[in-house]
């Protein structure tokens, strides 16, 4: 009998997509004692998509349940990281801080808090405009209301999170293959067969879709129409800087959407561009830095004297759903194929959430972390879409 040279590779579980996500659900799979996993990457290095382009802010303050259920697990697994696996994920709890400016604004936050105590969120908790003014003398605040903090709220280093994520489940058996494009999914009358790569074809009857703002188009390659498009935000690093606290949490200034935080010497500043359109744009457009500090020096006087170089700044892509809450677990009709997508610019900080919760359905099919019938990809088609209002 003549067997080929190139043997035909297999995994009990094929993830498409190195990224921050990718790498969480090969570490929770690992962790959970499934060593056959294979992590396919189409780039040279992980993280050149959504994730080293990330803010990596966390934060717990959320409107609905089921993403605040993610952030209660997510984030004291970031708080415990470089402890739990040995790699820093480079947590940093300074806090998030909304400014309300509008009665609205403040009812709004009152609302997401009472859910947010009742799901078990401790540190959250208004605050008034004095109190505001007091932390921060620097902001303009007239037209500040109160607002709303929390001290377990922060940020991460993405790219330190996804390697020490991806680094240890290649330590305890995983494999990562870079470079590798995926150019078709397989199937057969049981669902996923298996995958073909630039690499050559692997039998899996597991298959896990975590490619980002690209996931649609893996999708398409199993047969599924997958609601998930790429939107660009840009972000603005500054020069060094000194004349505001580096000890300052992330600041949103409801009034439009702005918000920044301490990054190195300088600050980052971020805004979200309602004229944005969707589609695959990676490239930074300098127009935007006119428009951001504006309204950065509105908000905070001082910081029209902030030196930007616009050849620091930069653009990535959110994979936005329909209402902004991601699409997670298996596909109806198409047994093996897992859905982990449309994040919608939250998929750093619910990493850790979604590989426990991918890692859950994919070997025993239920997880207790969420109810995951909510987010399944069948809630687009039977009208049931969950509204998360605090996108920033």
């Amino acid at each position: 009998m003549q067997y080929n040279s190139v043997s035909m590779q297999t995994a009990e579980v094929v993830i498409i997509g190195g990224g921050i996500v990718g790498s969480s659900i090969a570490y929770h799979l690992t962790a959970a004692g499934c060593k056959d996993v294979l992590v396919i990457e189409r780039e040279t290095a992980q993280g050149k998509g959504s994730t080293g382009k990330s803010m990596g802010g966390v934060r717990a303050q959320f409107s609905t349940p089921v993403n605040i259920q993610m952030s209660l697990y997510s984030i004291p697994f970031y708080a415990s990281f470089d402890e739990r696996l040995g790699y820093p994920a480079g947590y940093r709890p300074q806090g998030y801080l909304f400014c309300a400016t509008q009665d609205k604004h403040l009812a709004y936050l009152r609302t997401n808090q009472q859910e947010q105590i009742a799901m078990g969120l401790k540190n959250v908790r208004m605050v008034s405009a004095d109190e505001i003014r007091g932390m921060f003398p620097q902001l303009r605040s007239d037209d500040i209301l109160g607002g709303s903090f929390c001290s377990t709220d922060g940020f991460v280093d993405p790219y330190s999170a996804m390697n020490g994520f991806m680094s240890w489940a290649a330590d305890h058996g995983a494999k990562l293959w870079k470079n590798t494009p995926v150019t078709a999914i397989q199937r057969d009358a049981r669902g996923i067969s298996g995958v073909e790569t630039s690499k050559g074809p692997v039998s899996t009857r597991k298959v896990v879709n975590a490619a980002g703002p690209w996931a649609a188009g893996v999708a398409e390659m199993a047969g599924v129409d997958l609601p998930v498009e790429p939107l660009r935000r840009m972000l603005v690093p500054t020069e060094p800087f000194d004349q505001f606290p580096h000890t300052a949490p992330m600041i949103i200034d409801m009034s439009n959407g702005f918000h920044f935080r301490p990054e190195s010497l300088g600050f980052l500043l971020a805004w979200n561009d309602p004229e944005e359109t969707p589609g695959f744009k990676t490239d930074f457009e300098s127009t935007f830095i006119e428009k951001i500090l504006m309204r950065a020096a509105d908000r905070v006087p001082i910081f029209e004297n902030l030196a930007v170089n616009p050849k620091r700044a930069w653009a990535g892509l959110y994979e936005m759903t329909p209402d902004h809450h991601p699409i997670l677990g298996e596909v109806p009709g198409v047994p093996g194929f897992f859905l982990a997508n449309g994040f919608s610019g939250h998929g750093v900080m619910h990493a850790p959430a979604t590989g426990k919760i991918l890692s859950d359905l994919l070997l025993t099919g239920k997880t207790d972390l969420v109810d995951a019938s909510l987010l399944n990809l069948s809630r687009f088609a039977e009208g049931r879409m969950i509204e998360e209002t605090a996108v920033l």
